[in-house]
C-alpha cells in the first residue's frame, strides 16, 4: 500500500511502521498520499478482521512539516528522520485511539477541503504544551488540486 501511494517506508520499530512522503522524490501531493494510505490501511484492517474473525486495530499519526533526513552509522548504516515533525507524528500516533488516524493541525490545513474530520481537539505535546489535532474521518471528494507541501511523516502502530 505504501508503494501504491508513492510513499517511502523509513523503518519499523517494534510494532510501529514509519512512512514518509516527499523526501527522496519531492511530490506536491504527499499530504493527500499520506491520508489515502491511512484510509487504505484502516479499510484493509477491517477486511482482515472480517475475513479472519479477529479484532486487530491500528493507530496512525500524520504530521506535515520540515525535518532532517540522513544516513547514520559507521559499521551498520541506517537511514533515519529527525525533527519536530517526526516527534509530533509519533506523539499523534501514541496518543491516538485504536482504529483511528490523528492528524496534526499543519496537515489538516492542507487536507481540510478534501477530507472530513472530527472536530478539533487538544493533544499533550510533551514540552510543547497542548497542540491542536483532528481525527481523519473520510474523503469528501477525490483530491483534484495539487498543493505545495513540505513533508508528511506517518507513524503507524498495530495493536
Amino acid at each position: 500500500m505504501t508503494e501504491k501511494r508513492g510513499l517511502e517506508k523509513i523503518k519499523t520499530i517494534g510494532d510501529c511502521y514509519m512512512v514518509a512522503g516527499g523526501i527522496s522524490l519531492p511530490r506536491p501531493d504527499h499530504a493527500e498520499a499520506s491520508a489515502e494510505l491511512a484510509l487504505d490501511m484502516q479499510e484493509e484492517i477491517g477486511r482482515f478482521n472480517q475475513q479472519y474473525n479477529t479484532s486487530v486495530r491500528i493507530r496512525i499519526g500524520v504530521c506535515t512539516g520540515p525535518l532532517v533526513a540522513g544516513v547514520i552509522g559507521r559499521k551498520r548504516f541506517a537511514y533515519d528522520l529527525w525533527g519536530e515533525t517526526v516527534n509530533l507524528a509519533c506523539r499523534l500516533e501514541s496518543t491516538g485511539a485504536a482504529g483511528k488516524t490523528q492528524i496534526a493541525e499543519s496537515t489538516h490545513e492542507w487536507l481540510k477541503n478534501t477530507y472530513q474530520f472530527a472536530p478539533k481537539h487538544s493533544v499533550d505535546g510533551m514540552g510543547h504544551g497542548h497542540l491542536s489535532a483532528y481525527w481523519l474521518d473520510k474523503r469528501t471528494r477525490h483530491p483534484d488540486a495539487i498543493q505545495t507541501k513540505i513533508l508528511d511523516v506517518t507513524k503507524i502502530n498495530m495493536s
